[in-house]
């Protein structure tokens, strides 16, 4: 093998370019990483319209995953749409088996931004048990409030930071729109604010600011500092230009 790291993303196709597998790698490759990925849906969509969610069955979805590992060192990855709970645990339980030492990254999409649901209820016990096999989940304000309904927002917060760390995106808050929020060791909560005075909206940001930071961890950076830099990146992003599809930076200065 060559001296490429290399890096997963366990996600689903989008045509436009903009969100899911296509997006993360060009997210690790302006990290100067070498992506590879799991399709774990195809969509049909572009960047304004969400029609059709086609799922990969869990059995092609590990089979990826295993043939993956056959070849590369994998000690990242970072994981996007999957069709239910219970087969991402399942994938995380495959994860933990191939490498017992795997930090995932986990941006758990609940909806598309056009109202398509991706995930159905389920019970708290495959919830907790999935928390626990994450390094951290990067969930946005709309998407940690679906988690536990019977729970309001702080007390969803602070029951999956009993057991995993939490990097929660601001940027469908009310208040303080665009300030993020970093949870972490259990105890630890820092502010992150926006450096850009505004942004313009980008189809697919949330897969970019958790592939950013899965980037960075596996750079080995300290937490705090590997989510503040994911954060610049992306706002970086958010306004390479004024359409919907953004444009990634080659190459960042990280080596």
């Amino acid at each position: 093998m060559n001296n490429n790291k290399y890096i997963l993303t366990i996600a689903g196709h989008d045509p436009s370019g903009g969100a899911g597998i296509t997006s993360d790698i060009k997210t690790f490759e302006a990290h100067g990483l070498y992506g590879v990925s799991v399709c774990t849906a195809v969509t049909v969509q572009n960047d304004i319209h969400f029609k059709h969610c086609e799922w990969i069955s869990a059995k092609i979805i590990l089979s990826q995953i295993e043939t993956l590992f056959e070849r590369f060192e994998i000690s990242i990855v970072k994981i996007g749409i999957i069709q239910s709970w219970k087969v991402l645990s399942l994938v995380l339980d495959k994860l933990h088996v191939l490498n017992s030492e795997v930090k995932i990254i986990l941006d758990p999409i609940i909806k598309a931004t056009a109202g398509f649901d991706f995930h159905t209820a389920e019970n708290q016990y495959i919830l907790d048990k999935i928390w626990t096999q994450c390094f951290i989940i990067t969930p946005n304000y709309d998407e940690i409030q679906l988690l536990y309904p019977e729970k309001n927002t702080e007390e969803t917060i602070e029951h999956i930071c009993s057991l995993t760390n939490i990097y929660l995106k601001g940027g469908h808050r009310t208040e303080k729109k665009g300030w993020d929020e970093l949870y972490h060791s259990g105890i630890v909560m820092v502010n992150i604010p926006p450096k850009a005075e505004k942004v313009s909206e980008k189809h697919g940001s949330g897969c970019v600011l958790s592939s950013a930071l899965a980037s960075n961890i596996m750079h080995n950076l300290p937490l705090e500092e590997a989510c503040v830099i994911a954060k610049n990146y992306t706002e970086a992003f958010l306004n390479s230009n004024t359409c919907l599809l953004g444009k990634h930076i080659y190459p960042i200065t990280k080596n």
